[in-house]
């Protein structure tokens, strides 16, 4: 919300644009599962390893941004209070678990269940078996589609798309090893072959694939059967989609190009030309999560990394003779800029 996540091998690094307009990060080091757990990083497992990973960054990476912009320092509502009291959990944990629950149920009956329910109706009907399971893997990919450009129009989510533009260009900045700024990262496409958005098509793509030929082995006419079995063929389809993804975001054939532009094209649906502040936001994230928390930095008191100027997270930057130090008090102002209910 209202900014950028980076990730290295090492850690993860948030940059949020606050109300006042300076940028605040918080820098978070892991040790790699695959390094705790070699067989973690194996080919195909690493697919699935990953999915989950980034289910739980991505819900710990909103539950952090909405904290530096101060939006659970707002006070609970009376219902809130008592479901609070009653769990014994704070109102935000309360609202994040429920937030992912919510999402795990509509995903699920969206994308499993009612093309599931489709395939079985269409299969009863005696239509092949190529044919249904055409049918069902397109309804997935129109409902993905409708989704996104739906989501497009909901003025929050365009500025997380904005954000998310602003992401992929520093990226390409960094990997075209060209100075850090916004200028040049200006100049970059926002489309990204690594991006999630190209993993999901290529995750639907691979699954009808893949369902085509079981369906042709193991017929299956019950709608529950089936929804079971499609639920439990969806870590075999990330962990293959996965190395497809890496393989052709890593080749520079011609075929690979090909095969990975219907991805690319997308992210035309989840990504926006960002403005300057944004790109600012997302070299802070990179400078940070490559570099650490430079030494200067002001902090807040929960630790955070207070930035008035992008140029301040660049390694080497040296701050004025007469610039404070001093600690920050948490700012608590609103959830984003004031043209803007936020996403």
């Amino acid at each position: 919300m209202e900014g950028v996540m980076m990730r290295s091998p090492t850690a993860t690094a948030v940059t949020v644009r606050r109300p006042d307009g300076t940028m605040v990060t918080k820098l978070t080091p892991f040790v790699p599962l695959k390094q705790k757990h070699p067989w973690m990083g194996k080919p195909f497992v690493r697919g699935i390893i990953n999915m989950g990973t980034m289910l739980y960054y991505g819900m710990n990476t909103l539950e952090d941004s909405t904290k530096m912009l101060g939006m659970l320092d707002e006070e609970p509502t009376k219902f809130e209070k008592w479901l609070a009291a009653k769990l014994g959990k704070g109102v935000d944990r309360i609202v994040m678990a429920f937030a992912i629950i919510l999402a795990v149920i509509l995903s699920v009956a969206l994308f499993i269940a009612l093309p599931a329910g489709v395939e079985s109706l269409l299969r009863s009907a005696g239509m092949s078996t190529v044919g249904y399971t055409l049918i069902g893997g397109l309804i997935k990919i129109l409902l993905l589609v409708g989704y996104m450009i739906f989501c497009g129009f909901v003025p929050d989510v365009r500025r997380t798309f904005q954000y998310h533009g602003a992401e992929h260009k520093s990226v390409y900045c960094h990997e075209s090893s060209l100075p850090l700024t916004p200028e040049n990262a200006r100049t970059f496409s926002r489309l990204h072959p690594r991006c999630g958005t190209a993993f999901l098509l290529i995750v639907f793509l691979i699954s009808i694939f893949l369902f085509l030929v079981l369906n042709v082995l193991v017929p299956i006419g019950n709608f529950f059967l089936r929804f079971l079995f499609h639920l439990a063929m969806l870590p075999i389809v990330a962990g293959i989609s996965y190395e497809v993804l890496m393989g052709l975001a890593h080749s520079g054939s011609k075929t690979a190009c090909i095969l990975r532009w219907p991805g690319m094209q997308m992210q035309r649906l989840t990504t926006r030309e960002p403005d300057e502040k944004m790109l600012e936001c997302a070299i802070v994230s990179v400078n940070v999560v490559l570099n650490g928390i430079p030494e200067h930095a002001r902090r807040t008191p929960e630790g955070w990394a207070v930035f008035n100027d992008y140029r301040e997270s660049e390694p080497g930057y040296v701050p004025p003779a007469d610039s404070g130090t001093e600690t920050e008090e948490p700012d608590h102002g609103s959830a984003g800029p004031e043209d803007t209910s936020e996403p």
